[in-house]
């Protein structure tokens, strides 16, 4: 890796964390095409979908609430309804997503342990399930460095053309892991704290 693409590594904030992860390879085609990305399951779309609109709702939220609370109130209850119908979608997903692995997850890539070696310079296909909102994304990815560790190896990766939507998303499941990271903390150094 070069210094400059460490340097932009180090840009972002990294975390260590627990998501289902499933890796496909791409040939250069199919990730230029970036179709690949387009044809994964129905159920993990829709997963995707759901996550999608209620961050792109947000905001107007936001607003509502400022002018409403009644209606801020209702719409609320609306999308905590939704957002256990997604816990359902995403319990079925990971069933064919896979089992949780470790990871270390930030905006521009996502490094993990794999059974089989894959090239530095090829691309694959990252379909993460974040945890525990089950945020489902499918990404496009490169390999910048590949390791032999025991029986397995570390492929370290960097997203490409990833939205500016999922890379909010990804943003912001990272800032909440970081502050829920905190927040255990605190409480190990005072047990006494609520």
């Amino acid at each position: 890796m070069s210094t400059l693409d460490e340097a932009n590594r180090r840009e972002y904030y990294r975390i260590e964390d627990v998501i289902a992860l499933e890796i496909t390879p791409l040939s250069a085609v199919e990730a230029e095409s970036g179709k690949v990305l387009q044809d994964a399951s129905p159920l993990f779309n829709l997963l995707s979908e759901l996550h999608l609109s209620e961050f792109e709702s947000h905001h107007l939220l936001r607003q509502i609430s400022e002018r409403d609370r009644t209606l801020s109130n209702y719409l609320k209850t609306l999308n905590k309804r939704v957002d256990l119908l997604s816990q359902i979608v995403a319990q079925t997903v990971l069933g064919k997503v896979g089992e949780l692995q470790p990871v270390t997850l930030s905006e521009d890539g996502i490094d993990f342990y794999h059974p089989k070696a894959y090239p530095v310079g090829s691309h694959l296909s990252a379909k993460l399930v974040l945890m525990p909102q089950a945020l489902g994304l499918l990404l496009c990815a490169r390999v910048t460095e590949c390791r032999a560790d025991e029986d397995r190896y570390q492929i370290v990766t960097e997203f490409e053309g990833m939205s500016e939507t999922q890379r909010q998303l990804l943003a912001r499941h990272i800032l909440q892991k970081q502050a829920h990271e905190r927040r255990q903390a605190r409480e190990l150094e005072d047990p006494t704290t609520e």
